[in-house]
């Protein structure tokens, strides 16, 4: 790693943060030179985010739903603003670094592929015996290396904070591990906790999941009000927009039912997480690193709640036939794709023609692929395989 970068902190960032929290000042800074301005490093990365192809590209990638069945359906884009709306609520509240958290939280997803997770099913499968594909370390893969928009190095040259903690990120849905696939080895140790702003986004990816499921699910008539009334989080939440509300119904309704789920988990991540700093004494954050595993997290009666929800989703919204036919349909595509990359290489555009030398046939039809949209996968694939589409 070149020499970290001198940088000038924000105002905040001196002495209005908890002791635990990761201060900009202290960063272990990037892998390459690079200027100094006016914004802290964190606020540069979460900028630098937000202005990539990547980033952008979330808009059209599949939450639940994929992009051509609805307007009104979660996209992994409205997904990660979500995630990083409750990021910084929660950061805030426990006197964390909010501009970690934000860039963190806004970079967290950039490695998904196409058509959701039956995309990333389908490229694991496939580069199973060419390096693997894991979307935590394709997110990192992206802003080291296929991002290119700076003269002076490849990537976005993020800095190590913001590395570490996607490298890191750790849900239901991801599996972080310590090696790489594209060779060599991660700087990060594995052996220690992710950051205290690392952990928050991850909690909040799941209170995120929870709220716009539920929410998306509902409003497809996939799931409904009376079964779900059976699961008791769904059914607190109902509660607490009757007590204030009164009898309201419709979509109005339902919109209050997911804004009380996200409140009932956020409150008591906040009051469970302060029970555990202080349980464990933490004054700084070389304590959150050792002994700061898990830190950030539900009561146990909150998550026994929260996983009877998520059970009740994947059996009644995930593994539904309409959301399983569709996920088998994108897989296939995927596949069918990817075949057709490899057994002919010249069909990609040069660009990618010239990364898959650089970086190996397979890996380089992977990265093709994984950076698409749903849209533009499906317009491949309609040029690749029917004889009368233009390409």
């Amino acid at each position: 790693m070149k020499k970290p970068i001198a940088t000038k902190p924000a105002p905040r960032d001196a002495g209005s943060l908890a002791p635990y929290a990761t201060h900009a000042a202290d960063s272990r800074g990037r892998r390459y030179e690079d200027s100094p301005d006016y914004r802290n490093p964190y606020q540069r990365d979460r900028d630098r985010v937000i202005h990539s192809t990547a980033f952008r590209r979330l808009e059209y990638k599949t939450q639940v739903f994929v992009n051509h069945e609805g307007d009104s359906y979660r996209t992994r884009l409205t997904h990660t603003l979500e995630v990083a709306q409750i990021a910084r609520s929660i950061s805030r509240e426990l006197g964390l670094n909010e501009d970690l958290t934000e860039a963190v939280a806004l970079a967290h997803d950039l490695g998904h592929t196409p058509f959701g997770h039956s995309g990333e099913d389908a490229l694991r499968d496939l580069m199973k015996e060419h390096g693997g594909f894991e979307h935590n370390l394709q997110g990192l893969w992206t802003v080291d290396q296929l991002e290119m928009r700076y003269p002076g190095f490849p990537g976005l040259n993020l800095t190590y904070e913001v590395r570490e903690s996607l490298a890191k990120h750790n849900t239901r849905f991801d599996e972080p591990e310590g090696r790489p696939y594209w060779g060599g080895k991660l700087e990060f140790d594995f052996t220690q906790a992710p950051l205290i702003e690392t952990q928050v986004v991850d909690i909040s990816d799941a209170i995120a999941y929870d709220s716009h499921d539920v929410d998306d699910g509902l409003t497809s008539g996939l799931i409904a009000e009376a079964d779900l009334m059976g699961r008791p989080l769904f059914a607190e939440a109902l509660r607490d927009v009757k007590a204030r509300y009164g009898g309201i119904r419709g979509v109005v309704r339902q919109r209050q039912i997911v804004r009380a789920l996200i409140n009932i988990e956020v409150l008591d991540v906040l009051e469970e997480t302060r029970k555990r700093i202080k349980k464990r004494k933490l004054r700084s954050v070389a304590d959150v690193r050792e002994r700061g595993r898990e830190l950030v997290g539900f009561s146990p009666e909150r998550a026994a709640s929260k996983k009877e929800l998520e059970e009740y989703l994947l059996l009644n919204l995930y593994r539904h036939h309409r959301v399983k036919r569709m996920a088998i349909k994108a897989g296939r595509f995927v596949r069918e794709m990817f075949e057709a990359y490899v057994a002919e290489p010249t069909q990609l555009p040069p660009e990618f023609q010239k990364h898959a030398k650089e970086v190996g046939l397979y890996r380089g039809v992977c990265d093709y692929i994984a950076g698409m949209t749903d849209r533009y996968a499906q317009d491949e694939y309609k040029k690749l395989f029917y004889p009368y589409e233009l390409t």
